[in-house]
């Protein structure tokens, strides 16, 4: 090597290793940052939840509905306690990305308080207590399928609610796309909330536009790099784990400062969900377009719920399903964020109640 070449050498790698020390000092900070922050809200005064105790939830029945494809699921049924069975549709809830069937507590505990509807809850393909897709690279139109095998199993007769959380909406709309036969028949009432029929490309899933331009090629990448060294990125998410719940806080609720339990219980599900499961959904979540496919809900009571504050499925991706159903109802929850259900429970719980005693 020639000694200009040495020294250029020489100069890219000083240039390198000052970058990387910058980059560790600035992280060095920003995590002892998250740190105080993460402890100064978990340990504020006043949290309504903080005696709430979030995780599993009592049920009747529990089972493995293996799909189509070999992929297990997990669901949990809770019978009804009064009323004649079958009397009204069994409610089957659909929950969204990253995320498990305690996306909906407080109104599997509102429901099974009063205790005379049949409840169906399942976990999604690698999430919460299911395996992982076994067909390969994760799509929407294979969580269709998915949801098609939990009904066959769980509800082979009489009429059904289907409620969807963000990919849970999307979920049923797959659904209805591959099997447009069952609405009208069985399912006599659909529930979307905080989801999208296919704006996902315009909105950038809450992401500024000039990332999400940036990043979106390199999506199906993403989900090699996961696949390769998927183990090393999730230690590395629990080293960052204040972050991730910042990140959560920030993104997934409305109120500036929303109760740090429910951040927590979130977060939670959030972090058991590998990153090879994460990175192979997000090409199908970016991809993702089924307004064709609400058609078939058109003559179904259909109630669209979204938080006014949503920012990875703003207000607009509502308002765009009902320019395909216009005798959906749509209702806008203030200061409300994604997880809606949530953070917001007495409101959608009255608002689902409702519904729900308008299609029995």
């Amino acid at each position: 090597m020639s000694p200009a070449k040495g020294s250029r050498r020489a100069k890219q790698v000083g240039i390198a290793g000052a970058a990387v020390g910058v980059v560790a000092a600035g992280l060095a900070t920003a995590f002892a940052v998250e740190r105080a922050l993460v402890r100064r809200s978990v340990n504020a005064p006043g949290d309504p939840h903080i005696d709430e105790p979030f995780g599993d939830q009592p049920f009747d029945r529990e089972l493995t509905v293996t799909a189509a494809d070999g992929t297990d699921l997990h669901v949990e049924i809770v019978e009804p306690k009064k009323g004649k069975p079958g009397a009204k549709p069994t409610v089957v809830f659909v929950h969204g990305f990253a995320l498990d069937m305690g996306t909906f507590y407080f109104q599997r505990k509102a429901l099974t308080e009063r205790g005379d509807q049949r409840l169906v809850f399942y976990d999604q393909p690698g999430h919460g207590k299911s395996s992982r897709l076994q067909s390969g690279d994760y799509d929407i139109a294979a969580l269709g399928k998915s949801l098609a095998a939990v009904l066959d199993a769980t509800v082979p007769d009489g009429h059904i609610v289907l409620v969807g959380h963000s990919m849970g909406g999307m979920t049923i709309m797959a659904f209805a796309e591959q099997y447009p036969e069952w609405f009208g028949e069985r399912v006599t009432g659909v529930v979307l909330m905080s989801t999208s029929a296919g704006l996902i490309d315009k909105a950038k899933i809450g992401i500024p536009s000039l990332v999400a331009r940036a990043s979106a090629p390199f999506f199906p990448l993403w989900g090699k790099a996961a696949h390769l060294g998927g183990s090393h990125i999730d230690r590395a998410r629990m080293v960052s784990s204040d972050l991730s719940w910042l990140l959560t806080r920030r993104y997934g609720f409305g109120e500036p400062k929303p109760s740090p339990s429910l951040v927590t219980f979130v977060e939670s599900m959030n972090s058991k969900t590998s990153v090879e499961t994460l990175t192979k959904y997000l090409q199908t979540l970016y991809t993702h377009n089924r307004f064709p496919a609400l058609s078939a809900l058109r003559g179904v009571p259909v109630l669209v719920i979204v938080g006014t504050k949503d920012y990875l499925t703003p207000v607009t991706h509502s308002e765009q399903i009902l320019k395909y159903l216009p005798e959906a109802e749509l209702v806008k929850i203030e200061n409300s964020g994604h997880v809606v259900m949530l953070e917001k429970a007495d409101e959608v719980n009255a608002v689902l109640l409702r519904f729900l005693e308008k299609v029995s």
